[in-house]
């Protein structure tokens, strides 16, 4: 019997690789006709490059990504907060990336391809709906197709349709009133060149990192404004091929000119803006559903604070092969990865609410509103890396944790 997978983004793709590392049939279903790169940066934690690293793609996430040297936060006014060293800056044994999504799709995507062959991912094959059946489960397609296997396993995104039939009260993705402009401009390296950078607090924030190197010693960097909007404002569906207007967010960051970036001139050296609105889901009580599972953002979507909505993701493939291995094609083998993987993962989509590690942002622009000289004026050194370590410990990623953990495949 086989495992049928629903989705083939990152968190599909990551468990395929995964169960052909394993020996273990597997059938991918994608729905889009053509997989292509999209979106913009996201960031790979230190416990998802491991997971990459020991399935033999290190080389490769090193040629598509930059390694992050630090995460450094600054005022609404770009006074220094406080940094943090990242990956093997901070005595990792595994690098921290700044990549961009559908770059780190399409490599998922090629390696499988080489290892399992070129056709192994159907597209154009939505699936709609999962039955259970005596010995196995029936996932039906909207063209009206049935195929037959062990387990369902739904890394449909949020907008999963398997979730949606077994959690039908649910209604749509959760807006938290904060509308995201992401976009990429090619630009001089600033800081470090390895520095994700936040600036501002809450309600108005600017994060900025890069993605790529060019030959020319510029960077491809990523960057997102947020802008926190009234209850009442009525925030489009999120897509992230959605064109942003400057006009919308720009005046907000006009004056956001600092000695280390010029933020409203990589504004506008953007060759295209997308208009994101901020969303999760609630956590829910159960992720196995017979012999459906949920996995990656039909589990758990949640904000993109933190860097580890794709991390999180990486982690539950990883997981779930193991209890697959452990348990073989069975009920048990689902419970056993859930049971493993759902509390935390809620735990980072309820942080991640009270904004994760950027929340000391908004402790400084409490304190500070009108900016300071120095930031231990207002907060000490102990306070600020306080918030950091919370952070870390509950997304799993701590130092000396993940350092010195067995593998989660063995």
């Amino acid at each position: 019997m086989t495992v049928l997978i629903a989705g083939a983004g990152i968190g599909g793709l990551t468990l395929a690789l995964s169960l052909q590392e394993q020996g273990i049939p597997f059938r991918i279903f994608e729905a889009v006709q053509e997989i292509a790169p999209l979106g913009v940066g996201i960031n790979l934690q230190p416990h998802a490059v491991r997971e990459l690293t020991e399935m033999g793609l290190a080389d490769r996430l090193d040629t598509i990504g930059i390694q992050t040297k630090e995460v450094a936060y600054f005022s609404s006014q770009g006074g220094y907060i406080w940094a943090e060293a990242r990956g093997r800056f901070a005595g990792y044994n595994w690098p921290q990336y700044s990549v961009h999504r559908g770059k780190l799709q399409m490599m998922l995507l090629d390696a499988l391809q080489e290892r399992a062959g070129r056709n192994i991912v159907e597209i154009g094959r939505r699936v709609v709906g999962s039955t259970d059946l005596d010995a196995g489960v029936q996932l039906l397609f909207q063209d009206g197709s049935i195929v037959t296997g062990a387990l369902c396993i739904a890394a449909d995104g949020i907008h999963s349709a398997l979730r949606a039939q077994n959690v039908p009260h649910e209604g749509p993705p959760k807006w938290g009133g904060t509308i995201m402009w992401r976009g990429t401009t090619l630009a001089d390296p600033f800081l470090s060149g390895g520095t994700m950078a936040m600036a501002g607090r809450k309600d108005q924030k600017f994060v900025v990192y890069p993605i790529e190197t060019q030959p020319d010693g510029r960077q491809l960097v990523n960057w997102i404004a947020d802008l926190t909007k009234p209850a009442d404002y009525l925030w489009n569906r999120e897509d992230w091929n959605r064109q942003g207007q400057l006009a919308d967010f720009l005046p907000y960051f006009e004056d956001w000119k600092f000695d280390w970036l010029d933020i409203p001139e990589l504004i506008c050296g953007s060759t295209a803006v997308f208009e994101y609105p901020m969303v999760d889901r609630d956590p829910l009580e159960s992720w196995t559903f017979g012999r459906t599972v949920l996995l990656g953002d039909a589990a758990h979507a949640m904000y993109p604070i933190g860097s580890n909505g794709a991390s999180q993701a990486i982690l539950d493939a990883r997981v779930l092969t193991q209890s697959l291995r452990d348990h073989g094609l069975a009920e048990s083998a689902l419970q056993q990865y859930e049971t493993t993987r759902r509390e935390t993962v809620n735990s980072i989509v309820l942080a991640n609410r009270g904004d994760g590690p950027d929340k000391i942002l908004d402790e400084v622009a409490m304190l500070a509103p009108d900016g300071f000289d120095h930031i231990n004026d207002i907060l000490s050194d102990d306070s600020l890396s306080k918030v950091a370590a919370q952070y870390k410990t509950i997304a799993g990623f701590d130092v000396e944790g993940l350092n010195g953990r067995p593998s989660l495949v063995r």
